[in-house]
């Protein structure tokens, strides 16, 4: 299968999508989703079906499809995006109040009836109707061509049938005789239809239709804001250096890099693409990218990511990522992914969008006889059944959900948060249990040196030194850790004669001194024995999660050194936010339960939320162990062994700093390693979802109250019109509102 975007124009509201999904979804091989709010589609479709197909489909449904051309962070052209939309639909508006403003005054205030005012009502009007309305009667047209209705059906024919029976009240009836006056009601009365004219509802519905649908298209492109800011953040041209380091610079657009260029980056500029540092160093700043407030040192080596900026001195890369393999290209398509996709809540909106324009056709003509048959006139059964058309209008149903997915995902990826559809939301709401990788999610990943214990008459720093010495030759964490850990204690000494014993440690010779490094068993193999204060130390460094190792040299075991993989200092605050929010932590490892139960008390979890000794299958295991028992569960983690649970959990987590493998099999990811965010993620889910539920109480609620109403004649056309409009702006500033949303001090800015 092959996955197509397609951009739609001409639809204006969720029946638009609904039948263009429809009329996609009956090609063979061919799955889609229309999203109204981003106006694109979604296809999945067989290889043997062509886009030229799909956009043929679209067209048959009367709407317009192209395929968007991928915009990457080096390109310079404008995207189809960054032209306003809604500039003719302003002047539209604009125009339109100018005439239906007097309309409406002279039909509501009598004083300004004066001779001949309906007449001046109806020059007026017209323009409204004709030219004001016209993006309505094309739609509708061109619907009724394809045997459709769409919202455009009801404005259109509501707005025709109050300007058509004016006309006839004027020109066949008495409501055109100079001094004719009639008050404005806000309810449906009876009298006599031929003296009754609602120029004023053609007017006034038509111009606050448009007025609605204006703030809801600048209101749609404000909530779409967040992914056009990711794109906009690459580096637009970058200086290569095409001969090698010590050539000269050529300034080049960023989008023709190629992987294994070099290109510099002076202070302040941006990082063209994802590289790897070859010279120099410097303090890069990722606010913008991940929410990171405090700019990280790279050098030599460090890897570097593209539309940082650099903050300090000059920096030489090595291009290893360009176009869409970017990290921040990957963004960006994440968040269009989510903001594509549909929720569960949206899709019961599409069926329902899908029927209820006919069905309030059906109202409407109903409604009409109904007025008629009791004797009501022909003007007052006209004027209910213009206000059931107008008020009906699903727009607020359609909006009620994408807009508020727009805002939020992209809401998310401006702090870091990397949602890769609405059911990810939806599943993150129901979690309750977070199980918690410790390697590189709780901890950092990366052994330390933790202290030295000296024997009795020793000097810590003099066998820290030693044992460095020695250490510094093995390539082994443990002492690699060892090694980094004597910065403060002088230089490394030379060694001789070096050997490592496998699985037990490092001999050699270090400033004439035969000195052993490793476990107390090739200590006593080398007749050095612990002493019992050494011993206790060993003890101690188990108890608390470290690693032991024994140091001794001529004849007498000289010291021990405790090595650990530090816990990250965000992860104690980290767990408390989760269980603030209601939610019970879980210490999933595969190291041994004393290290295990260590780290987590140093956390704040409890001891029988403790998982250890988990091989990678083990943990889709203990994920499934947990769903069993009715819970649902989000996994952290970082690693490829980490792959299959986050897949297995309700909620994957991924941390960015991760793997891909682990990054593909997530829900969410993480940009930047701060556990805390995990709560933040959890937090906007939530706040997303109701926002959601909110909107659709309204819309629905909305609906259901109005339509009898209007039925029964207590809604003038006008002010149905109003209700329908402000109902969808409503929707859109509501969905907005999650553009405030913050992560918790401490975290993402």
């Amino acid at each position: 299968m092959t996955t197509t975007d397609l951009a739609i124009t001409g639809m204006t509201c969720a029946s638009c999508a609904n039948r263009i999904e429809r009329k996609l979804n009956k090609l063979d091989g061919v799955e889609a989703s229309v999203n109204y709010a981003t106006e694109k589609a979604r296809v999945s479709h067989a290889d043997g079906v062509t886009t030229d197909e799909l956009v043929r489909a679209v067209e048959a449904a009367g709407y317009v499809a192209t395929v968007p051309v991928a915009r990457n962070e080096g390109d310079q052209t404008p995207a189809a995006a960054d032209v306003d939309p809604t500039r003719s639909l302003r002047e539209r508006v604009l125009v339109s109040a100018a005439l239906s403003i007097p309309v409406v005054a002279m039909a509501m205030v009598p004083a300004l009836q004066v001779d001949g005012w309906q007449w001046l009502s109806l020059t007026l009007a017209a323009p409204v109707v004709v030219w004001g309305a016209l993006p309505f009667h094309r739609a509708a047209w061109t619907n009724l061509r394809h045997g459709a209705a769409t919202m455009d059906t009801l404005v259109s024919v509501g707005t025709l049938a109050a300007f058509g029976w004016s006309l006839y009240a004027l020109l066949l009836g008495t409501a055109g005789e100079i001094g004719m006056t009639h008050p404005f009601r806000f309810v449906v009365e009876r009298g006599d239809g031929a003296a009754m004219i609602y120029l004023e509802a053609a007017a006034g519905v038509t111009t606050l239709v448009l007025t609605g649908r204006y703030v809801e298209a600048r209101s749609k492109r404000r909530a779409g804001a967040a992914l056009r800011a990711l794109l906009d953040l690459g580096a637009r041209d970058v200086a290569v250096l095409p001969d090698g380091p010590g050539g000269p610079e050529r300034r080049v657009p960023a989008a023709d890099l190629a992987v294994g260029d070099l290109f510099v980056v002076r202070p302040g500029e941006k990082v063209a693409t994802d590289g790897v540092v070859t010279d120099g160093g410097s303090a890069v700043d990722a606010s913008l990218l991940t929410g990171e407030s405090v700019p990280v040192e790279v050098g030599v080596g460090d890897a570097v990511v593209g539309a940082t900026v650099n903050v300090g001195g000059r920096l030489v890369v090595r291009a290893t990522r360009v176009g869409s393999d970017t990290q921040l290209a990957q963004m960006a398509r994440l968040v269009e992914d989510a903001q594509n996709g549909k929720a569960a809540a949206q899709r019961l909106a599409d069926r329902i969008s899908g029927v209820f324009v006919p069905v309030v056709l059906a109202l409407a003509a109903s409604t009409l006889g109904f007025w008629i048959g009791t004797g009501a006139g022909t003007a007052a059964a006209v004027t209910a059944a213009v206000a059931v058309l107008v008020i009906a209008c699903p727009c607020a149903l359609g909006l009620a959900t994408p807009t508020a997915l727009l805002v939020g995902t992209g809401r998310g990826a401006q702090l870091g948060i990397l949602v890769k559809g609405p059911e990810a939301l939806e599943r993150a709401r129901a979690v309750d249990v977070v199980l918690l990788d410790k390697t590189g999610t709780v901890t950092t990943g990366t052994m330390t040196l933790r202290g030295v214990v000296p024997a009795a008459g020793e000097d810590a720093d003099r066998v820290l030194r030693l044992a460095a010495s020695l250490e510094h030759a093995s390539e082994h964490p443990v002492a690699r850790a060892v090694a980094a850990g004597a910065g403060s204690v002088g230089g490394l000494l030379p060694v001789t004669s070096f050997v490592n014993v496998e699985g037990l440690g490092v001999t050699g010779s270090v400033d004439g001194h035969d000195v052993v490094v490793g476990r107390p068993s090739l200590l006593a193999d080398h007749g050095l024995r612990l002493g019992a204060d050494l011993e206790a130390a060993l003890d101690d460094a188990r108890a608390h999660g470290g690693t032991a190792v024994a140091v001794g040299w001529d004849g007498a075991a000289r010291g021990v050194l405790v090595v650990a993989d530090a816990v990250k200092p965000e992860a104690a605050e980290a767990v408390r936010r989760l269980r603030d929010l209601g939610l019970t932590p879980v210490l999933l490892t595969g190291d041994h339960e004393t290290v295990a139960r260590a780290v987590a008390a140093d956390v704040g979890i409890d001891a029988d939320s403790v998982v250890a000794g988990v091989l990678p299958a083990g943990k889709v295991d203990v994920v499934r162990r947990y769903q069993d028992t009715g819970r649902a569960v989000a996994m952290v983690g970082d690693g490829v062994n980490d792959a299959a649970a986050l897949a297995q959990a309700d909620l994957g987590i991924a941390m960015g700093s991760g793997s891909d493998v682990a990054i593909e099999a997530s829900d969410l990811t993480l940009v930047r390693s701060d556990l805390r965010v995990v709560a933040d993620a959890v937090r906007l889910s939530r706040r997303t979802l109701a926002t959601i539920r909110g909107n659709l109480f309204w819309a629905f609620g909305y609906n259901v109250a109005a339509i009898p109403l209007a039925a029964l004649g207590l809604l003038n056309p006008m002010i149905a019109g109003a209700a329908m409009a402000f109902s969808s702006v409503f929707v859109v500033l509501n969905s907005l509102r999650l553009r405030r949303f913050r992560a918790l001090a401490g975290a993402a800015a």
